[in-house]
């Protein structure tokens, strides 16, 4: 079964953008190439059994398994030594990555609280688009009564698309609410 955004994306997003870029191929539209959820922990330095609870929640929110990841090099000031564990990721491709957007744009960003958009200026510059959010209860899969520790996390949709507004106008074909 395809996902509800993929078919959005194939149905109207690409003649749409199709039309507003005057592209001359479909391959030339961009596409969503992958999403990453990121979550540091500074807190896991003094109790590594929080990064426990932290993959479990990320893993309910992705549907995918949640890797731990590890300190790259050795910081004095914070206590941490290279090789700790730090934090979680998941990337996500193909129609979990649909199905996890479609879940972010329509049910988790208008649990935020005074939502009024997202920022339209945080792209990188080559049409990837980064969310900080301060707490991961706004998704519904997360049962507040059994979160240890309330924690914020990164979200990067990754495009292939050449500039930022081919970027911007991709998202926002498909439903992602930019402030005005």
């Amino acid at each position: 079964m395809t996902p509800r955004l993929k078919e959005k994306y194939t149905g109207t997003v690409m003649p749409s953008l199709m039309k507003q870029f005057s592209y001359q191929s479909i391959m030339q539209v961009p596409k969503l190439e992958k999403i990453v959820l990121n979550v540091s922990l500074g807190e896991a330095v003094q109790n590594v059994k929080l990064l426990d609870s932290v993959q479990e929640e990320l893993t309910a929110i992705s549907g995918q398994k949640a890797m731990i990841t590890k300190a790259k090099k050795a910081i004095a000031t914070f206590k941490l030594r290279k090789g700790m564990p730090i934090g979680c990721k998941v990337t996500l491709r193909g129609n979990k990555m649909y199905e996890f957007l479609d879940r972010f744009i329509s049910l988790a960003l208008p649990r935020i609280r005074d939502f009024r958009g997202v920022n339209p200026k945080s792209f990188d510059g080559k049409g990837n688009y980064s969310i900080g959010l301060k707490e991961q209860i706004i998704f519904p899969e997360i049962k507040y009564d059994k979160v240890q520790i309330v924690h914020g996390m990164d979200v990067i949709i990754c495009t292939n698309a050449p500039t930022d507004n081919e970027g911007r106008a991709l998202l926002t074909e498909l439903g992602m609410p930019f402030r005005k």
